[in-house]
């Protein structure tokens, strides 16, 4: 019997709640479900609804979208969301994601401020991911500039290769904002590179977002690459369309990230593929 031509990781293409800001969390399941999403990343943030498990799953079973990571509420505009004690963030968001089966949290490395929970905060993510089988991934950073000062905002790293995780989310738009080889980052992920958030960049200041293959960001060849390694993740398109001037402006923008993202998650077959790590 021939080989097939290709070979399609298991990975499922999922639609982040925050790629339709300033829609809101219900407009993004509507979108998934048109487009033929394979799910969403809910990003807990000041929509009311992101934070409400069940009014999360009564709009999941409406949809027929499963929620496939919840993204804990880490930005700045989040800090009073879910309690003001980073703790109790991620343990809710573990929560949720139980409830809602999801099967990754996404966090940020702590802010350089948060003093007490960035020295505690490598240890700290280690003793939760023992505690579930959702996986607590977490997502490389970048310095933040102003001209030509640079200001290291996160701990103990924004590369957050440089400390022990078990699983590590990639953000390809925030690899362009720290203009860090993305490639080089996977790496040394390597097996624990467990999440993927597919947006494109230029190497700006300012974490962009861009709709994959609109900058210079290698998004194809990383896509490429889970084929060939049998990545077991997700793989969720986490764009900018504020600047969409139409619903329907927003939607192609979003289809054109899911057929990019379909085309190239595909390989030469015949290439040995890793063992996932548990």
């Amino acid at each position: 019997m021939a080989e097939p031509v290709v070979r399609v990781p298991d990975a499922k293409v999922a639609l982040s709640t925050a790629s339709v800001y300033p829609e809101s969390t219900a407009t993004a399941f509507e979108v998934a479900a048109r487009l033929g999403y394979d799910g969403v990343e809910v990003m807990v943030w000041t929509d009311p609804v992101s934070q409400d498990v069940e009014a999360l799953r009564r709009l999941s079973d409406y949809h027929q979208v499963p929620i496939l990571a919840v993204h804990a509420p880490c930005l700045l505009i989040t800090q009073r969301v879910w309690s003001t004690d980073p703790w109790v963030k991620l343990q809710r968001a573990r929560t949720a994601a139980e409830k809602l089966g999801a099967s990754t949290v996404v966090v940020h490395p702590p802010f350089r401020w948060q003093r007490q929970y960035a020295r505690d905060f490598v240890s700290g993510i280690w003793r939760m991911a023992d505690e579930t089988d959702v996986r607590f991934a977490v997502e490389n950073m970048y310095p933040w500039r102003y001209k030509e000062r640079e200001m290291l905002a996160y701990a103990p790293e924004w590369d957050v290769t440089k400390d022990d995780y078990r699983h590590y989310t990639v953000d390809l738009s925030h690899t362009a904002t720290a203009r860090t080889d993305a490639l080089a980052m996977i790496d040394r992920m390597g097996d624990r590179l467990g999440h993927v958030h597919l947006a494109d960049g230029r190497g700006s200041a300012k974490d962009e977002h861009l709709v994959p293959g609109r900058g210079t960001q290698p998004c194809a060849e990383l896509l490429e690459r889970l084929a060939v390694t049998g990545f077991d993740g997700h793989v969720v398109i986490e764009v900018n369309t504020r600047r969409a001037m139409s619903a329907a402006e927003r939607e192609a923008d979003l289809a054109e990230a899911l057929a990019f993202t379909r085309l190239h998650l595909a390989s030469a077959a015949g290439r040995p593929s890793r063992t996932p790590r548990p």
